[in-house]
């Protein structure tokens, strides 16, 4: 359930959880690089990249996100977190970044530049790269969020000034699966996962102006550690993340 409403952030009644900055603001402490590794547990090069992950995952200025794709499937180990969903966000990036084809594993760092996700040198230099860039060149929009003991999760942008719309995404996400490989490139390993996406999908548009969204954890993923909420520009460069804890 996706409720829209209008709302006003200093409103909310005390005692809801908030995560808040100033809009607009950038620099090395005005929010984490969103990280995103497309991977899966069929391909043979991807287990590094999965622990990699793992360990950024560990970071607070990362928020770091596993989309398992299905294009490795045929090979005879069908990945139980692979979502044809995933391998369609995969492609977008492809496109938007002109790449000649898809690949695993690959890590996006804040929607506009890519990596190969075992190259820990190269993706490290590019995290830094986007903690250290200044207001001109890296947006960034608070996110808050407020909720009330187990119930519904009101989520808010702020206005701001805007070069364009973005979308306002919510990831309901897995910390950790482990998972016996019985067939496949990868068959006889056990497979650790980390910050694995179990679903994914607009809740909102944010054109500028104040938006609040409230929706219900539970119509999402039930069981999932947190969620994870993007907004996203129309080019694909994150504007702006945060996590709430369930």
């Amino acid at each position: 359930m996706v409720t829209r409403r209008a709302f006003t952030a200093s409103g909310l009644a005390a005692g809801l959880l908030a995560a808040a900055g100033p809009a607009g603001a950038a620099g090395p402490a005005s929010r984490p690089v969103v990280v995103e590794l497309f991977t899966s547990q069929g391909c043979s090069s991807c287990p590094p990249a999965d622990a990699f992950l793992g360990e950024l995952a560990r970071r607070d200025d990362v928020v770091a996100l596993a989309f398992h794709v299905d294009y490795w499937d045929y090979i005879g180990w069908k990945d139980p977190f692979g979502d044809p969903l995933y391998t369609a966000r995969q492609r977008a990036y492809a496109a938007r970044l002109r790449q000649r084809s898809i690949y695993t594993p690959q890590m996006v760092i804040d929607g506009l530049t890519h990596e190969v996700g075992s190259r820990r040198d190269r993706v490290e230099a590019a995290i830094e790269a986007r903690l250290r860039a200044g207001p001109a060149e890296r947006v960034s929009i608070p996110i808050e969020f407020g909720r009330r003991s187990d119930g519904p999760v009101t989520v808010i942008v702020p206005k701001a000034a805007t070069t364009g719309p973005a979308d306002l995404m919510l990831a309901a996400v897995d910390a950790e699966h482990v998972t016996e490989v019985r067939r496949g490139e990868n068959s006889g390993r056990v497979l650790s996962d980390y910050n694995v996406v179990r679903s994914i999908t607009r809740i909102g548009r944010w054109t500028g102006d104040e938006l609040a969204v409230t929706v219900d954890p539970d119509t999402w993923h039930r069981g999932a550690d947190f969620l994870a909420v993007l907004l996203q520009g129309d080019q694909g460069e994150i504007w702006g993340v945060t996590r709430i804890p369930l």
